[in-house]
């Protein structure tokens, strides 16, 4: 009988009822988008840009710096004429370079040594360096939010800039910026690096003053000390000197000078100094800037000043052809070919990676000997 039976499939009603949706309107302003790229501003012609600079126009000094930062072929050759034209027009501030461990507080004591400043009638550019990310390129570029105070002073400027992968996390260009800063009327020009290592080489070639910012209570003082950088700097400061940290920032300040008379004493017959600074509260800011002044009137004095000027210059040519060379190089077609084949011959291990360095060499300067450009 079972199987006589047909089992009746019975359908109850649901309660359950799906509407009709109705259209959902787009996520993306298409007006607005489109009114975006019509406000997008056009590119000026070199002399517009040198104009406003010297007119101290901080908008067209910051497209003028972008330019400068572009990779793009078309902004290097306009960035280039606008260099040329404001570079009359500068090397007449004072260059100080500041850098310091991670967590050192050098952000805060810029902000408090560009107040400070200004206070005196000075106008202070600040180039800070964010570092970029060797997996994204990216960078927060953050120094404006952490110098709240100083970013909106009409008497400041403050560049926060990628490091874009170069030395150390140096930005590429900040030599060719502080010329523009300089133009644009700024006499004070303070580069802040990433932290300490191998960028501060580079920060020093280009600096008249390298300040170096320490911290006390954070494990063995003379750890701390590495002896080129300590070979480098003009002038040291403990800071974060406030609150339960005083007592540690004496004693810290006591231990590094006892270091520093170790060093023999450079050719300029300038001896480091050390200071206690509290960047928070603003004690001891200006005793670094009557340093600073000191260092500057003694070496203006026996030519010093003028000798570094002379050394950084010779620096930016020989790192201009360095930049110009490998540019060149890499955007060669002929050698972007023959990169391509030297990669397929190294990971087979058929040559050594100094036999295809040598390869792409010999065929780029093959490739180039009958060039005749500058």
């Amino acid at each position: 009988m079972a199987n006589n039976k047909e089992e009746k499939q019975v359908n109850f009603p649901s309660a359950l009822k799906v509407n009709k949706g109705i259209p959902q309107p787009s996520q993306v302003n298409e007006e607005a988008a489109g009114n975006f790229r019509i406000r997008r501003k056009p590119e000026l012609p070199p002399e517009a840009y040198v104009k406003g600079i010297l007119n101290r126009d901080r908008v067209l000094l910051s497209r003028a710096i972008t330019l400068i930062e572009s990779s793009k072929e078309a902004h290097y050759a306009l960035a280039q004429k606008i260099i040329e034209e404001c570079m009359p027009n500068s090397g007449k501030s004072l260059r100080i370079g500041i850098t310091g461990v991670p967590g050192a507080g050098k952000s805060t004591f810029i902000e408090a040594l560009g107040k400070y400043l200004i206070g005196l009638g000075h106008r202070t550019a600040v180039l800070a360096v964010d570092p970029s990310s060797s997996i994204s390129g990216g960078s927060i570029l953050g120094d404006k939010t952490r110098m709240e105070q100083l970013s909106v002073d009409k008497n400041a400027f403050i560049r926060p800039s990628p490091s874009a992968g170069s030395l150390g996390g140096v930005a590429r260009k900040t030599k060719e910026i502080i010329i523009l800063c300089e133009a644009a009327g700024y006499d004070i020009i303070l580069v802040e690096t990433v932290g300490v290592g191998q960028s501060e080489t580079t920060v020093h070639s280009m600096v008249d003053f390298f300040l170096l910012l320490m911290l006390a209570g954070a494990g063995d003082e003379l750890q701390g000390i590495k002896r080129g950088i300590v070979e480098m700097c003009d002038g040291m400061i403990i800071n974060k000197a406030d609150g339960d940290n005083i007592n540690k920032a004496a004693a810290a300040k006591v231990q590094y000078e006892n270091a520093l008379h170790l060093f023999m004493p450079s050719e300029t017959g300038w001896r480091p100094k050390v200071l206690t600074c509290s960047s928070l509260f603003g004690s001891g800011v200006p005793e670094v800037w009557e340093m600073i002044k000191d260092f500057e009137t003694r070496m203006k004095q026996n030519g010093v000043f003028e000798a570094r000027r002379s050394i950084q210059r010779k620096h930016r040519m020989h790192d201009t052809i360095t930049e110009s060379l490998k540019a060149r190089f890499y955007n060669n077609p002929e050698i972007m070919q023959k990169i391509t084949k030297a990669e397929e011959m190294l990971a087979q291990l058929k040559i050594t990676e100094y036999q295809a360095a040598a390869m792409l060499l010999n065929a780029f300067f093959d490739t180039n000997k009958d060039d005749k450009s500058p």
